[in-house]
């Protein structure tokens, strides 16, 4: 037998769908629950059910005696052969930062020393963040680097945040991507709590592999991005 999906979510994911398509904007008020109400034919308990939702995960907020408004619309995050963070947000107008969730040193995962062309009792670098546009997470990321190739790489990052300027402190001035997959998946409860998100709200997660210009693996990562807070567009820079 297969469950029914309640209908307040169902609303909220039709609301989600409206927001990342451009229907509502940065502080366009939505229409009235009574109107809501109407249009998905069901009470005003559970459109508000629906908003309440919306709200949890910084989606909308409700101004007293106003209405209800967006508060955040998804950013263009470009997928090329140059991918950098900082620059990618800027070209969208949205004002980018970093948090540090993690740095540490560790033997390299089986995956990660096949990625990198590395022995597997190689030691890696790991670097875990959350990527954030006006202040608000978009993305959870993971990357992962040859610790011989990059020594001191976890000092620099402790000071800035900025891969492409730690990298540049060893020399390497330039990096490309040699490949992206992109696959749907669920938040599980840990990435909804950092991306302020639902559990099980859908996220997408790539795998890229950054290589110097002689080719050599210098950088496997995983990011996660929060599904309506992000559209993914690929670029051939």
């Amino acid at each position: 037998m297969t469950s029914r999906t309640p209908i307040w979510k169902a609303i909220a994911t039709s609301l989600r769908d409206d927001i990342a398509e451009g229907l509502y904007g940065p502080g366009d008020k939505l229409p009235t629950e009574t109107v809501l109400a109407a249009r998905f034919g069901v009470n005003r308990h559970t459109v508000r059910h629906a908003l309440a939702a919306l709200a949890d995960e910084n989606l909308l907020h409700s101004r007293r005696g106003a209405g209800v408004f967006v508060t955040t619309t998804p950013t263009d995050y470009p997928i090329g052969r140059r991918v950098r963070f900082h620059q990618n947000l800027r070209a969208a107008g949205r004002t980018p930062a970093k948090k540090v969730l993690l740095l540490e040193t560790r033997a390299a995962h089986r995956t990660e020393a096949e990625a990198l062309q590395l022995q597997n009792d190689a030691r890696v670098h790991v670097y875990e963040g959350l990527s954030l546009a006006e202040q608000r997470p978009i993305a959870l990321f993971r990357s992962v680097f040859p610790a011989a190739a990059f020594p001191g790489l976890l000092n620099h990052l402790r000071h800035d945040p900025s891969v492409t300027a730690a990298l540049g402190q060893f020399g390497l001035t330039d990096y490309t991507r040699a490949s992206t997959r992109v696959n749907a998946k669920l938040a599980t409860a840990t990435q909804a709590l950092h991306l302020q998100i639902t559990e099980h709200a859908p996220i997408l997660r790539t795998i890229g592999i950054n290589i110097a210009p002689d080719g050599t693996p210098i950088e496997v990562g995983r990011t996660w991005f929060a599904g309506d807070k992000v559209t993914l567009t690929l670029t051939e820079d």
